[in-house]
């Protein structure tokens, strides 16, 4: 196969197919054979493989693929609310609309549009049920690229085509795929302060070295630092997570007990996802009128001992 991609059809980068509902599905590969999937519902990243066809991101096996339904996998869009944090459907509206794809968009800032082999737009746009819930337009356009070296990247644009500034939480809740939730450690968070949860979102500080899991977690890391790692010891790979415009991160395992009550969760299968989000939560970004915000996450994935 020829690695440097001067062979590499681009017909072959970017395809468009149907879920079982009929909903579009774009399919992006890269000349190595990497490849990610990313569903018009909810604008969701729903597969990301390496150049071995090995999976990356975790989609429970009980996962529900109907419209009006969230998919318990991938890297389900929270926006524009993180949580039950407001008055809205928990983890805002975005993930459960039909985007379009957005065959124009506005040109990227041209730190952002480098060595990006295979790419698809994506918009979202309030619909009238949306602006009776939340009364704010805007338009939320999404760039999902799979580079060279097989790293997924997502550069998100929301702007306010509003004539009243609104404010807006927003959070890239992706699940990892992991050997054993006990075999995990991630580092990058160490001493910062976070909100628990399952502690009525009290603030604590983190205590000691990298994290490691023993039961259910569900915090908010406040302004960390812009790269996030997940050491898997028993698959002898890491996971980076680099980011920009996302003060905060977002770790969740629901373990045992929680599992046993999610109807689109296996009942073991905490032990194999763990999620990570790149967030914006703690402290709501406000836009004024025209005005457009930028967040970007790249995923990838290396070797280790």
């Amino acid at each position: 196969m020829n690695h440097s991609g001067t062979a590499f059809d681009q017909k072959d980068a970017v395809e468009v197919t149907k879920d079982r509902n009929g909903i579009d599905q774009v399919v992006l590969r890269n000349p190595r054979g990497a490849s990610a999937r990313v569903s018009l519902h909810g604008g969701q990243i729903l597969s990301w493989r390496t150049d071995r066809g090995e999976e990356l991101l975790f989609t429970s096996s009980k996962a529900i693929f109907k419209p009006s339904y969230a998919v318990r996998g991938g890297i389900p869009i929270c926006f524009p609310q993180f949580g039950p944090r407001g008055s809205l459907e928990q983890h805002g509206f975005a993930r459960n609309r039909i985007w379009i794809i957005d065959d124009n968009p506005p040109p990227l800032h041209p730190n952002y549009s480098s060595c990006h082999t295979s790419h698809t737009d994506l918009l979202l746009k309030p619909s009238e049920d949306d602006l009776k819930v939340w009364p704010h337009s805007f338009e939320f356009r999404i760039r999902v690229s799979l580079t060279a070296d097989g790293n997924l990247s997502l550069i998100s644009r929301i702007r306010n085509i509003n004539c009243k500034p609104f404010s807006f939480s927003i959070a890239y809740h992706t699940y990892f795929s992991i050997s054993d939730i006990s075999e995990v450690r991630v580092e990058g968070l160490e001493t910062l302060d976070y909100l628990d949860n399952l502690c009525q979102r009290e603030r604590f500080t983190e205590q000691g070295d990298a994290l490691t899991f023993e039961s259910e977690v569900d915090k908010v890391y406040l302004e960390s630092g812009d790269i996030i790692a997940i050491f898997d010891h028993e698959r002898k790979r890491t996971f980076l997570i680099q980011k920009e415009g996302l003060p905060d991160v977002g770790v969740w395992n629901p373990w045992e007990k929680k599992s046993k009550t999610m109807v689109d969760f296996g009942d073991e299968e905490y032990k194999q996802m763990l999620c990570v989000n790149g967030a914006a939560v703690e402290k709501p970004i406000t836009l004024k009128p025209g005005e457009e915000w930028t967040g970007r996450l790249e995923l990838s994935v290396v070797p280790s001992s």
